[in-house]
């Protein structure tokens, strides 16, 4: 995927429930490359290629949205009052810039400077409870006319590259996934192939609920940007990924055991094509992947991630190189299936 259409990806607006700006931008760029593109009521985006086989069905799965606020209200002095959306750390909320509506309006999550604060609150987290956003109105009745109940408010991050092949942006989790999937959609496969850009992921991986149940996969892969924490200061064993050294394979999380045939196949075909990759080393959270394994009858479903420091946060980090290597052993792994070498 070309800088620029990664940087429109990661600076689109769409918090759980809001994709649309997203979903608009990838069925743009998958025009032509899939023989059908719908949507459903929930607002999942399908992308159907058929191969000349019929079975098995394989289903991937990649989140629009991401983490962010939503507006409740207004106050007199024309500060909108927000609620966190998905898992936001409330440790680097304060003082930072965000885009405010329909209209993108500047806003800055307000917080008391700390010249103001007394001793006791200088050492206390951030009270997402009191959340406030200024949009430099005076009054309630100025903020009204801008914003409304139920407006999305995310981060003002603009994408880049930095370093040796580093991208920075916001909502890496999952926009690098979506990149991933588009990706490996643009390719042929004697298999058939689903990939399905879901929606609100990070508040209970409903849209995956509603997809994998309409789709009944044989098959499921969730594509995911994924803790990384190799900086300083945290144990090797609790770093979970490292930057550059691959997509993150799954054995287990808190939503899924992810199936050992799925795994081992994964890693045999990184090993056999010299693809770098690692193993996810932790097993909390969740993803995408625990629903394909329960849909219809069940299916065999894995994770393939790509590493992201600083996830949940205004700024995630990835490389480029992680990034294009997933691409690649999920290419194979399809070219495999579709040969009839993994046992299912």
């Amino acid at each position: 995927m070309e800088l620029e259409q990664m940087k429109i990806l990661s600076e689109a607006r769409g918090v759980s429930g809001q994709e649309a700006a997203v979903r608009a931008y990838l069925r743009e760029q998958l025009e032509g490359h899939v023989g059908e593109l719908r949507s459903d009521t929930l607002g999942n985006l399908f992308a159907y290629k058929a191969g000349s086989l019929e079975r098995p069905v394989v289903m991937f799965a990649a989140h629009m949205d991401e983490v962010g606020f939503l507006v409740t209200g207004v106050d007199k002095e024309g500060m909108v009052h927000v609620a966190t959306v998905g898992g936001v750390d409330a440790g680097v909320i304060p003082s930072k810039a965000v885009k405010v509506g329909p209209k993108a309006l500047p806003g800055v999550i307000g917080t008391k400077a700390i010249h103001l604060q007394e001793p006791d609150e200088r050492t206390k987290p951030f009270d997402v409870k009191k959340l406030v956003v200024d949009i430099g109105a005076k009054n309630k009745d100025e903020a009204s006319k801008l914003v409304k109940p139920g407006d999305q408010v995310t981060f003002a991050t603009s994408f880049g590259e930095f370093g040796d092949g580093l991208w920075k942006g916001k909502a890496l989790d999952d926009r690098i996934g979506c990149a991933v999937l588009t990706e490996v959609l643009r390719g042929s496969y004697e298999v058939p192939v689903v990939g399905v850009f879901t929606v609100q992921e990070e508040i209970g991986t409903r849209g995956a609920a509603v997809a994998a149940y309409a789709v009944r996969p044989d098959i499921g892969v969730c594509l995911e940007g994924t803790v990384c924490a190799d900086i300083p200061g945290t144990e090797e064993d609790a770093e979970t990924t490292r930057l550059g050294s691959g997509p993150a394979i799954s054995v287990m999380d808190a939503g899924t055991i992810h199936h050992p045939v799925l795994v081992k196949h994964l890693v045999k075909l990184a090993k056999a094509n010299g693809i770098p990759y690692q193993y996810r080393r932790a097993i909390r959270g969740g993803n995408d992947a625990s629903r394909m394994s329960l849909a219809g009858a069940g299916a065999k479903a894995c994770a393939v991630s790509v590493p992201c420091r600083y996830i949940h946060s205004p700024v995630a980090v990835a490389s480029r190189k992680d990034f294009e290597n997933t691409v690649k052993l999920l290419r194979v792994f399809l070219e495999s299936v579709g040969k009839g070498e993994l046992e299912i």
